[in-house]
C-alpha cells in the first residue's frame, strides 16, 4: 500500500516476509553477472544482443510477468525505473512457472520470477548496483541481508490497531512456527 492508501483507510503495516527476484537464463548462456544499469537496458529494450553483456552473438529474447503481475510491477519500478516501460517484444507470460519452463527451453532467454522458483535447468544471475559494487546472487541470506538488489518486503495490513484474532494471526505469522510457513512457501523469513 501507498503511503497515501494506508492514510485513507487508516491501515497498520506488519513486515511479515521477504521475497527475492531471481532473474535467470538457460543454462548454457554463459552470462552470468549483470548491473542494475545493463538489466534496466535489457528489460527496456536498449541492449538486444547478448554480446552486448559478454554473451554470444545472438538475439536476446525478454521474458515478463504479465502488466497485472505484483512482481511485474516490482521489477518494473525498482529495476527499469521510474517511465520505463517494458521492451514492446517482451513476452508476457502468466506465471513464473511459464518464465521458468520458457527460460529451460530457449538458450537466449532471460527472465524473472521469485526465488521459489529457482530450479535446475534455469541459472541464476548475479546481479550488482554498479559495476564497483558485488555481484550478489540470490539466496535467502542475501535478501535477509539486503545485499540482493531486487528484493522486496512482504506486508499484511491491518484497520488500526488489529482485533484480538487479527493480532493473534499476525503473532502467530511472525511466530517461529509461523516463519517456518512462510520459508515452505518459498519467501523469505524474516526471522
Amino acid at each position: 500500500m501507498t503511503p497515501k492508501e494506508q492514510a485513507q483507510v487508516e491501515a497498520k503495516e506488519w513486515k511479515v516476509g521477504l521475497d527475492g527476484l531471481a532473474v535467470v537464463v538457460h543454462t548454457k548462456n554463459p552470462v552470468r553477472q549483470l548491473t542494475m544499469e545493463q538489466l534496466a537496458g535489457i528489460f527496456s529494450g536498449k541492449i538486444q544482443n547478448w554480446q552486448e553483456v559478454g554473451g554470444p552473438n545472438r538475439r536476446i529474447v525478454l521474458l515478463s510477468r504479465e502488466v497485472n503481475s505484483g512482481t511485474h510491477v516490482y521489477f518494473k519500478e525498482h529495476v527499469l525505473g521510474k517511465g520505463q516501460e517494458f521492451a514492446p517484444e517482451a513476452l508476457m507470460l502468466p506465471s513464473s512457472q511459464a518464465i521458468a519452463d520458457e527460460v529451460s527451453n530457449n538458450p537466449d532467454a532471460i527472465g524473472y520470477y521469485g526465488m521459489g522458483y529457482l530450479n535446475p535447468k534455469n541459472a541464476p544471475v548475479a546481479i550488482a548496483q554498479t559495476p564497483k559494487d558485488p555481484y550478489v546472487t540470490p539466496s535467502i541470506d542475501s535478501v535477509r541481508s539486503n545485499s540482493y538488489p531486487i528484493s522486496r518486503p512482504l506486508f499484511f495490513y491491518s484497520r488500526k490497531e488489529p482485533s484480538s484474532p487479527v493480532k493473534a494471526f499476525i503473532e502467530f505469522v511472525l511466530s517461529s512456527e509461523g516463519q517456518t510457513i512462510v520459508k515452505e512457501t518459498d519467501f523469505v523469513p524474516i526471522k
